[in-house]
């Protein structure tokens, strides 16, 4: 439950629960890029065969540059579909998304989530998965319901951006000691909120260095992308939405430039991909994609099972670790 994904092929919660694991694209199949211009080039060339095989391509678009590059790809008229902030007010992440849409000529559908979408959806993505699940999963799952409708054959995103090119610049700029980087890694402390916590330790000690170091790159490149990747193959396959990402069949010819990185640059070669397709914005910082778990779980009393503990300090906790907790109870109930 703390990584959303089994790590140890062949283990499942129970009888019948058979899990299965994303698995990226292999090195030796990714295409090589050096410059903005090599992506540009690779991705346009991706869009060219995708619209061979599809004439209805929609996307996640967030206000961000990742999926924002990727829309300039798209026909005019394509749907494009943009999660809303729970009080339906336009934030900045919307704005940015409807000026991608009147630049593109695309049409815009905004998502507002809900509590009720939470409980609906839910439990249909965990059933699929077999585990518990990111909140974004059943976020996408109403999204790519709603893209069938509007007659979308093939669902782009770009998730990998991050990952290959060098963002969530917080997570890999420091230089972390095996033991920090375990603390931040860990989003919601077992012993905090258990009666009973399992120490987790052993996934991260096989990236283990030395006494002191952990290879935590390493660790970003094969746990994190299994989970995260592994959200959006669940909540599309769950719904039987093809997607695509072209990110994930590139890989960047040169090694990461960390000092640009840690200097205030997290995916440089993605930057500049976006001055090249909106010349006149500015270029956004990292936007994640808005998940009302702040709002929506805000006066969550806790979990109520046997498992977890009476005394978890609720009042201190994110919105995202309300939801790992209620996710998790709520998986403990589907195993009965």
């Amino acid at each position: 439950m703390a990584f959303r994904y089994i790590w140890k092929d062949g283990i499942d919660f129970c009888e019948g629960f058979q899990h299965k694991n994303f698995r990226p694209v292999n090195v030796a199949e990714r295409i090589p890029v050096k410059t903005s211009e090599d992506i540009d080039k690779e991705i346009q060339k991706q869009f060219d065969a995708l619209y061979e095989k599809y004439d209805n391509i929609g996307i996640l678009l967030s206000g961000g540059m990742d999926s924002a590059n990727l829309a300039a790809y798209l026909r005019p008229g394509s749907h494009a579909y943009t999660f809303n902030s729970v009080s339906g007010v336009f934030d900045a992440d919307v704005m940015r998304a409807k000026k991608y849409c009147e630049k593109r000529q695309l049409c815009h559908h905004l998502i507002d989530i809900t509590m009720d979408d939470y409980e609906k959806y839910t439990p249909i993505v965990m059933k699929t998965k077999f585990a518990p699940v990111h909140s974004i999963e059943p976020q996408i799952y109403k999204a790519a319901l709603l893209a069938k409708q509007d007659g979308v054959q093939l669902m782009i995103v770009g998730e990998s951006a991050d990952l290959i090119f060098g963002g969530m610049d917080k997570l890999i700029s420091p230089k972390w000691t095996f033991d920090s980087f375990v603390k931040r890694y860990t989003f919601l402390d077992p012993a905090l909120v258990l009666m009973s916590p399992v120490d987790q330790l052993e996934l991260f000690e096989y990236y283990r260095t030395s006494e002191t170091s952990i290879d935590y790159m390493k660790f970003m490149d094969e746990v994190f992308s299994i989970e995260s990747s592994g959200s959006y193959m669940n909540a599309f396959g769950t719904a039987w939405m093809p997607y695509y990402d072209p990110y994930a069949k590139l890989i960047m010819a040169d090694s990461l430039d960390m000092d640009r990185v840690r200097n205030g640059e997290p995916k440089y070669l993605v930057r500049g991909l976006y001055a090249i397709k909106y010349p006149e914005l500015e270029i956004p910082f990292k936007i994640p994609m808005p998940r009302p778990v702040d709002t929506i779980f805000k006066n969550w009393e806790g979990p109520k099972r046997a498992e977890f503990r009476n005394d978890i300090p609720m009042a201190n906790l994110t919105g995202n670790q309300k939801w790992q907790l209620w996710c998790a109870e709520l998986f403990l109930l589907m195993l009965k």
